[in-house]
């Protein structure tokens, strides 16, 4: 009998917990660890949104198409009720000389473990969206995250000052010479992760999917990510879907079908605070995938808003809450 392809990922859950190390991490959490994995969807069984749990299309489609504009500005995020990246456009507000808020020192951990201080952070958190999304030049000094995604992939800046946009150029290689081995996009640039995520650094957060790679064979386009960091609970399902998507949308441009999406791993892991999560989900059975539709009349990636992508016959278990490692 065929495998479920979901059963991709939860093999992986169930790879970690079996073989994973204990690590000790940045965010002083802890992690049970595995290093160098792979796992393979192939596109024509279904769009890979997991079942066994909700994840929110929404929120992946809206920051894949954050992406895509080169938008570095989490204003484009919030207008659309999205809230991924929030902790780190927040961590920059905290530590910078102009606020004079209440200390809101580590407050990833602190949030978890202090009932009192997780209502005085969810407030300042309230206040600070806020305020991005309807003060200007709040939202362009504090709502900016740096050189993140969006910026290496549409916008990469060369050591002579050229203005490199590597989506674009992938999108006309495809088009022009499928052939390439050298259909690649790279968003990990040594000189802007040098201190990411430090006060007064380039990027907010370094890159956890590194760079991805097209292939096209028989008429289908492929891809593969590189990630070398992945937060198995939380970020995978959210890796999963949006690479599918971008393989969608690049392929519905080219005139190509979608292919496989090829996902592969440095560091795998699940957070010490996670693994009742995990065992959750593990003891749920996979449902049908749903199928992904693109509005036929926009041909350009480019052009793709929210409402142009339907999700149809998702059916999941219900979601699966767990706290998130800044």
């Amino acid at each position: 009998m065929e495998k479920h392809p979901e059963r991709a990922y939860l093999d992986l859950l169930e790879h970690i917990l079996d073989n994973g190390v204990k690590k000790e991490d940045r965010t002083g959490t802890g992690t049970l660890s595995v290093f160098g994995y792979q796992m393979r969807f192939d596109l024509s069984k279904g769009f890979p949104l997991l079942t066994t749990k909700r994840v929110p299309f929404s929120l992946v489609a809206s920051e894949l198409l954050w992406f895509i504009k080169g938008d570095t500005n989490i204003r484009y995020l919030l207008q659309h009720n999205n809230h991924i990246w929030d902790e780190w456009a927040f961590k920059r507000w905290i530590e910078s000389d102009e606020y004079d808020g209440p200390d809101m020192t580590d407050f990833g951990r602190r949030c978890l473990v202090d009932e009192e201080f997780n209502k005085l952070y969810q407030a300042e958190m309230q206040t600070f969206c806020e305020r991005v999304l309807n003060e200007d030049e709040f939202a362009k000094k504090y709502g900016e995250l740096g050189n993140v995604y969006g910026k290496q992939w549409r916008n990469w800046t060369s050591s002579t000052g050229e203005k490199i946009d590597q989506l674009q150029d992938v999108i006309d290689q495809i088009r022009n010479n499928p052939d390439s081995r050298r259909l690649i996009v790279n968003a990990w640039n040594p000189e802007d992760v040098v201190n990411a995520g430090q006060k007064g650094s380039k990027a907010a957060l370094p890159p956890c999917h590194v760079m991805f790679q097209f292939f096209v064979a028989n008429g289908k386009l492929s891809c593969q990510l590189m990630q070398r960091s992945l937060d198995s609970l939380l970020g995978c399902p959210f890796n999963v879907a949006s690479y599918a998507l971008l393989t969608h949308l690049i392929a519905h441009e080219c005139g190509l079908e979608p292919g496989e999406f090829v996902h592969s791993i440095g560091d795998a892991h699940i957070y010490s605070n996670h693994l009742e999560q995990v065992k959750e989900q593990l003891s749920r059975e996979p449902r049908e995938l749903p199928t992904l539709t693109i509005n036929p009349e926009k041909k350009s990636l480019f052009d793709i808003e929210l409402e142009d992508l339907k999700i149809e016959g998702y059916n999941p278990h219900p979601a699966i809450k767990a706290p998130i490692a800044v």
